[in-house]
């Protein structure tokens, strides 16, 4: 039967079940004790939030495929005073070192009510914060880091909020919940 799972991957964990690193990194496999699902697609380590994983391949291979380009939502909190200059650049997309991007939804927000992270985000009392609601279409490396980096906004801290119809919320970080497709 296939399944989909849902999970907040912490902040510092591998998108991945195994890590041949010395000393080795936490995985998935610190949180999930489901056998045969894997990943479709990934989030980077220093990144938070909805991973989803299947036992099914042609489910991973439509979730992770970027020519099905299921919207992803990201909460994003950048280094000073997000302006609507940057917010246009980024809903008509940016160029990037690989080409340009597609255009984003993005749209400031009040900060969400998230968890504790651990580290905490670096704080500096003379440089606001503020964060962004960022949906995009495409799935490259670090890209939602880069796109904040190319207006000129360092991103500071990053959580996948949704995937298509998929949801983080109520979940907190290692916590999952299984759907049964």
């Amino acid at each position: 039967m296939p399944l989909l799972v849902l999970f907040n991957k912490p902040y510092d964990v591998l998108s991945q079940f195994t890590d041949n690193s010395t000393p080795a990194r936490a995985t998935l496999a610190d949180y999930i004790a489901l056998k045969d699902v894997y990943p479709a697609g990934r989030l980077d380590r220093d990144s938070e939030g909805l991973l989803l994983l299947t036992n099914c391949g042609r489910t991973q291979h439509q979730l992770s495929d970027p020519k099905h380009k299921a919207p992803k939502t990201y909460w994003v909190q950048v280094e000073g005073d997000i302006t609507d200059e940057a917010l246009n650049n980024l809903r008509q997309g940016v160029i990037l070192k690989d080409g340009p991007t597609l255009p984003a939804i993005a749209e400031p927000i009040t900060p969400p009510t998230l968890w504790p992270r651990n580290p905490p985000v670096r704080y500096r009392a003379n440089i606001p914060t503020s964060w962004l609601s960022l949906t995009i279409t495409e799935g490259r490396n670090r890209q939602v880091r880069r796109m904040t980096a190319a207006v000129g906004f360092a991103t500071l801290r990053l959580v996948r909020c949704q995937i298509g119809p998929w949801q983080l919320d109520p979940l907190q970080p290692g916590e999952y919940r299984v759907v049964h497709l």
